[in-house]
């Protein structure tokens, strides 16, 4: 009966309830948002830069090496001498060395070659055809073979540099020899190919002149993902590499963590601002009980005549506010995995990254419920304890 007429309640007045809510629905989107955001947002950044210790590179920004060659996210730094990498490669420190070589795309999405270890470091496996055994043959990322529909034994033209639009290599064709299995990861988004197919069409799109008939360039790579036996080689390395070389290599694990710093500052920021919006959603809610209190106190008495007890008018309040905090808070989660969902998208196609907007972190949404609840009972307490307090002899004679 209480629960019936405190619903009934907040209608009374549509625009004023549905103010509230739309206060309170935008907080706990943004908070909602920003909670699954970092969370799955850090385990791909962790997930993709498990067991690598460092990535050796050319000198530029650690960070865009890092970026360019763990993730596929940003542009390389430059490349480097296959034969020099080699040196620190076979060292007996180093207990797995994987060779990166960019250069082409297909329809957007990024030609790699590599070594098959390459796959195996992200957990995927080979479910139809075979690894790329001769040049030009390529594996495909599950997501690509999804998203293009493309099977074993299809063929294809790359095209140069990493821009969609850009020039195709009509006169080589990939044809593709097998389809990872799904990981989640960055390999999803991948095609994958031997090193020796990358510089095959590299060096028939940089003239194949009479100079490289008589004089063979020296090979390049991109990138070395390197991990190591002696874990002090990690904190060895780096210096040493750039003393002696023209290259650097890079912790992933710092330049991550610097990346986080940075964007956990902004989530502060969006963070502060959803709790103060929330804020003002309690006051908004306070106002309208508060209001509707005065509005409809000869109602309330004429409950009590009829033989309702104070502690119930005071329930009755006290669940009105909930109430609108329950709605807040249902809608602010569908509204914030609803911006996931389009983020997700927006990211798939710019950065090859996704997110799961159906993912539940009972921990922090539980809290995040706790306190939109508490705050809904801080925003009824004095409305609720007014009508508790309320003379009925008093307020009808005055009526």
């Amino acid at each position: 009966m209480i629960a019936k007429l405190a619903w009934r309640n907040i209608w009374f007045k549509p625009l004023n309830t549905a103010l509230s809510v739309l206060l309170l629905a935008s907080s706990v989107a943004i908070i909602t948002l920003l909670i699954l955001l970092q969370k799955q947002f850090e385990e791909q950044f962790s997930s993709n830069a498990d067991d690598i210790d460092l990535v050796l590179g050319a000198q530029g920004s650690p960070l865009q090496l890092v970026l360019s060659s763990v993730y596929q996210v940003d542009a390389p730094t430059g490349n480097i001498n296959y034969d020099s990498a080699k040196v620190w490669m076979r060292h007996p420190f180093v207990h797995k060395a994987i060779p990166l070589a960019f250069g082409d795309n297909y329809l957007g999405y990024k030609i790699v070659g590599t070594t098959p270890d390459y796959l195996e470091k992200f957990g995927s496996k080979i479910i139809q055809g075979k690894m790329f055994e001769k040049n030009m043959e390529v594996v495909l990322g599950a997501v690509i073979a999804q998203k293009l529909n493309l099977k074993i034994g299809d063929t294809f033209h790359g095209t140069h540099g990493e821009a969609k639009e850009g020039e195709k290599h009509e006169e080589f064709e990939y044809k593709v020899s097998g389809i990872a299995s799904p990981t989640g990861k960055v390999v999803d988004n991948l095609v994958l190919s031997n090193i020796e197919s990358v510089w095959q069409m590299h060096e028939n799109h940089d003239g194949g002149n009479e100079l490289h008939a008589h004089e063979e360039e020296p090979k390049e790579i991109t990138s070395v993902l390197l991990k190591f036996r002696n874990k002090m080689a990690i904190m060895t390395w780096p210096r040493m590499i750039a003393q002696n070389t023209k290259m650097q290599a890079v912790s992933p694990a710092i330049e991550i963590n610097r990346l986080f710093t940075l964007f956990g500052v902004g989530l502060k920021t969006l963070e502060y601002l959803a709790y103060g919006i929330m804020l003002i959603s309690g006051v908004s809610i306070f106002i309208a009980l508060y209001n509707r209190l005065k509005e409809r106190k000869y109602e309330f008495a004429l409950l009590r005549l009829q033989g309702a007890s104070r502690l119930q008018m005071f329930i009755l309040v006290l669940l009105e506010s909930m109430f609108l905090c329950v709605l807040g808070f249902c809608f602010g989660t569908i509204i914030g995995r609803f911006a996931l969902e389009m983020l997700s998208n927006a990211s798939e196609n710019d950065f090859k990254i996704g997110f799961n907007p159906f993912e539940v972190i009972w921990e922090k949404e539980g809290l995040l419920l706790i306190v939109t609840l508490l705050l809904g009972v801080i925003s009824a307490l004095l409305p609720a304890i007014k009508a508790y307090t309320m003379n009925i002899s008093k307020t009808l004679a005055n009526g």
